[in-house]
């Protein structure tokens, strides 16, 4: 009787999926397409740069151009104001803006958890400029900061205050700084917006019913509830501001001068404008092993603070 039940419950199994070999290759098969991909524009080109960190190679000489010269790169790295130059407006640019990101995006994300009129459509308006085409917004914040004919200039006349905005050394990297602010206050909104609304209810009422204040509420609870997903928006964006290169790129090309030369573009222009690969790998190695470094400390500084620690 038990076998007659085994042999009915393989072939019920059998029968609703026919031709469904139990091979292992075929899971293999679903994830080929990703996983080919990951090998070659993400594992491929990190061995690559770990290599050529290693080695003095000008892309003109070609492949047979390659010379070992262990760690010369990295004592030339330590020597090059150039590269201290970047870093320390790379630092800037992550100091100023990524609190400033932070802290708005906070307080936007707590005035859109309230029920305001028009609340969704309020949302994506906010969440539109991180999604939107890096040349449009960059276009687009040109034609504001113009010095003569820009919006932006305008409204600061009244004030007294003209700024020279991307045509001047001392306002170009703030200029960055405002428009990184801009295009990350949205997504940040929209992250704390999920968080507040995954808040633990019952502890607001118990708070309501101690009579705490509207600030003790957001110290005690609120606050605690939401440090984990502050730390994952301080970490993201403190990579994506370490990698800032397009609007650079496209709108100063690291000036005027070297005003606005961060880390990325030192690199870009070592490695594609002075066809220094090996130097550039170096430099590209060092700029990961620091934001690793800072991201690894980043995420200890939170550890046992969270609500639920």
């Amino acid at each position: 009787m038990a076998t007659a039940t085994i042999a009915t419950a393989s072939r019920v199994r059998t029968e609703k999926a026919p031709g469904i070999k139990p091979s292992g290759w075929i899971g293999f098969l679903f994830i080929a397409p990703n996983l080919l991909g990951v090998i070659a524009f993400t594992l491929i080109p990190l061995i690559s740069v770990v290599v050529l960190a290693f080695t003095d190679w000008n892309l003109v000489s070609g492949l047979g151009g390659i010379t070992f010269n262990g760690i010369d790169n990295f004592v030339a790295i330590a020597r090059d104001p150039g590269f201290w130059h970047a870093i320390g407006l790379t630092l800037v640019y992550v100091v100023v803006s990524v609190p400033l990101t932070v802290v708005l995006g906070l307080a936007l994300g707590i005035a859109l958890n309230r029920p305001l009129p028009g609340r969704a459509v309020l949302r994506a308006i906010f969440f539109l400029p991180y999604i939107v085409n890096v040349v449009a917004i960059g276009m687009t914040w040109l034609m504001l900061m113009n010095p003569k004919a820009g919006l932006v200039n305008q409204v600061l006349d009244a004030f007294g205050i003209q700024p020279g905005w991307f045509a001047s050394s001392h306002w170009a990297l703030p200029a960055l700084i405002v428009m990184a602010i801009w295009g990350g206050v949205g997504y940040c909104s929209l992250i704390y917006l999920s968080a507040l609304q995954d808040a633990p209810a019952q502890l607001y009422e118990a708070a309501d019913i101690d009579g705490a204040s509207a600030w003790a509420k957001f110290r005690v609870i609120t606050w605690p509830s939401l440090l984990p997903t502050t730390i994952f928006l301080m970490v993201t964006l403190i990579i994506g501001a370490s990698q800032g290169f397009g609007l650079i790129a496209l709108i100063t090309a690291g000036g005027p001068g070297d005003a606005t030369t961060t880390i990325s573009y030192y690199m870009y222009q070592t490695g594609f404008q002075f066809y220094r690969f090996g130097y550039a790998s170096a430099i590209g190695l060092v700029t990961f092993v620091g934001v690793l470094v800072l991201t690894l400390l980043t995420w200890r500084a939170q550890r046992g603070r969270a609500l639920n620690d």
